[in-house]
């Protein structure tokens, strides 16, 4: 599995932990990390950022432990590429060996010990992607969230999975175009569930009436910048609001204010993301979020990042294409 990042995208070689475990913190996720006493390891990390995936190559060099309360938007998909992991979560412990899957849900407490020789490779995913792959196909979203069984998963079952995954690090050293990123993205989600075990209902939901659903979602689209309330959206679907929410319920698995929120919160991510975009507060306000303590905060929740951060790291791509 020597084609999951190369050279090109080395970050580190051969330095300290701690300073590879700094890396993580920022660009991958929260941790902290503890070695045996006197340790003298050489850490080593590869990194590349495809659309809102990041695709990551890491070995400490020692045995580490590396710990998190929870991941709280995003998840992580690891596999052993050498040595082993014991993973302690829940009251269940298991142990990953080479070839094998490991994936974290967002509410899951991060309780890992890798051995010295141990390299892994992890794409970190949004909430969120996950969450656009099944509306995008019509499954209905569990309550509770996402979430994905802590079974062992051997890559020999995984229908070429690793071979996408090598052909999206290909795309990210080679500069892939935002088209092309996103649309390797949302494979990446859709295979992952449907590859492994999760809660998800993969049945399209019962429709309540002809086109209704449908209506209203397109009057949301056309309208993100204005507010949306219960009694406008009952008038295009002309149903009753007990109506209108069991519509909802079966279509998306969310009530419609916290659909049309997710739907505004989708938008600004999306025009932070195009070239020349304004000021944050502006795109913030134009889409009704008043309060930009609590949008910055939902924003976090819902992408993983500060809206600052999905700016910055536009702002910069386009300095680096000039």
């Amino acid at each position: 599995m020597t084609n999951l990042l190369s050279e090109r995208s080395r970050i580190y070689e051969q330095a300290d932990p701690h300073a590879v475990s700094e890396y993580v913190n920022q660009h991958v996720g929260n941790h902290c990390i503890r070695l045996p006493p006197q340790a003298r390891a050489q850490a080593s990390i590869k990194h590349r950022t495809f659309s809102t995936l990041d695709l990551c190559r890491i070995s400490y060099g020692a045995r580490v432990r590396v710990m998190s309360p929870a991941l709280e938007s995003i998840y992580h998909l690891q596999i052993l590429l050498s040595g082993h992991c014991r993973s302690s979560s829940r009251g269940e412990e298991r142990i990953y060996r080479p070839g094998e899957v490991l994936l974290i849900n967002p509410d899951d407490p991060v309780d890992l010990t890798y051995s010295a020789d141990c390299e892994k490779f992890i794409v970190k995913l949004p909430m969120r992607l996950l969450e656009n792959a099944c509306l995008a196909q019509h499954w209905l979203l569990p309550r509770q969230g996402i979430r994905f069984d802590s079974e062992c998963r051997d890559l020999a079952g995984l229908d070429g999975f690793v071979q996408l995954l090598a052909l999206v690090c290909h795309e990210a050293e080679n500069r892939a175009t935002p088209e092309v990123q996103a649309l390797y993205e949302r494979i990446v989600a859709s295979k992952l569930l449907a590859l492994l075990a999760n809660n998800v209902r993969q049945v399209r939901p019962e429709v309540v009436d002809t086109g209704g659903f449908e209506a209203v979602r397109q009057f949301i689209e056309a309208h993100l910048r204005d507010e949306i309330g219960i009694a406008q959206l009952r008038e295009v679907a002309r149903v009753s609001e007990r109506s209108l929410y069991l519509l909802f319920e079966r279509h998306v698995g969310l009530s419609p204010r916290d659909y049309v929120r997710q739907r505004k919160l989708e938008r600004v991510h999306a025009v932070l993301q195009l070239p020349g975009a304004r000021s944050i507060t502006e795109v913030a306000l134009d889409h009704g979020f008043l309060h930009l303590g609590r949008f910055s905060e939902a924003y976090r929740k819902r992408f993983g990042e500060l809206p600052s951060h999905t700016w910055r790291r536009r702002q910069e791509a386009v300095a680096l294409t000039g």
